[in-house]
């Protein structure tokens, strides 16, 4: 058996765990959040008092105009200046959640903004509050419209857990760095936690277009029926 091949069975498991134990936890755990957050945020800019749109503005030109990393070191190693202590993973999953909050607050506002009008006055018409509208009408028809970027978003999250490896959280990346000071074999381990993400990624890509598939046959049932 070749050495790198040997290699990189011997070290599979390694990754496999820490893939397991720490990347996909930080990342489910921190879209969740985020999403959450995003959800929010767009709320607050499009319906919100002038003073929440000036922070949530602010909040979003921050965290999409400086490098995750930047945030990551700020979060972990800038905090305890000012007598703030997290631990590694809570720090990379406070970074994440507030970077991914950001950029699904922009989609998911355009999401919501990509609805006709006609749809609020139907819901409005037939008695529904502003919160009924937007529960049953107006975020049914924008989430299909975010699905496609917000897979997007989802699937970039997965590749940027690496990331956390730079604050010592033990995930994948960082498993490989381990064995890496151990074998000085860099190129035959970063390539297979290459692999790895490739995999990952592309396994998540083929459920998004299947779920975009299912989405659009939806849709098209709906047109047909309008």
């Amino acid at each position: 058996m070749p050495h790198w091949l040997q290699l990189m069975l011997e070290s599979l498991p390694s990754l496999l765990w820490a893939a397991l134990i720490f990347t996909v936890p930080l990342t489910l755990l921190s879209f969740v959040l985020g999403l959450t957050v995003g959800l929010g945020a767009a709320l607050g800019r499009l319906f919100g008092p002038k003073p929440l749109v000036m922070l949530v503005r602010f909040y979003v030109w921050i965290f999409r105009g400086t490098p995750l990393l930047v945030q990551l070191f700020l979060i972990f190693y800038g905090l305890p200046s000012v007598g703030i202590l997290l631990d590694a993973f809570t720090a990379a999953l406070i970074g994440f959640t507030l970077n991914i909050g950001a950029y699904t607050s922009e989609i998911i506002r355009a999401a919501i903004g990509s609805v006709p009008k006609g749809q609020w006055e139907a819901a409005y018409s037939i008695g529904m509050t502003w919160s009924q509208a937007m529960r049953r009408t107006v975020l049914p028809q924008a989430g299909r419209v975010a699905v496609p970027p917000l897979s997007n978003t989802f699937i970039s999250l997965v590749k940027d857990t690496s990331l956390a490896a730079a604050i010592t959280v033990p995930e994948m990346f960082q498993a490989a760095q381990r064995i890496v000071a151990t074998t000085y074999e860099p190129l035959i381990l970063y390539v297979e936690a290459a692999i790895l993400y490739l995999a990952m990624s592309s396994v998540l890509s083929a459920l998004q277009t299947r779920l975009e598939e299912r989405l659009n046959r939806y849709g098209g049932f709906l047109e047909a029926r309008s």
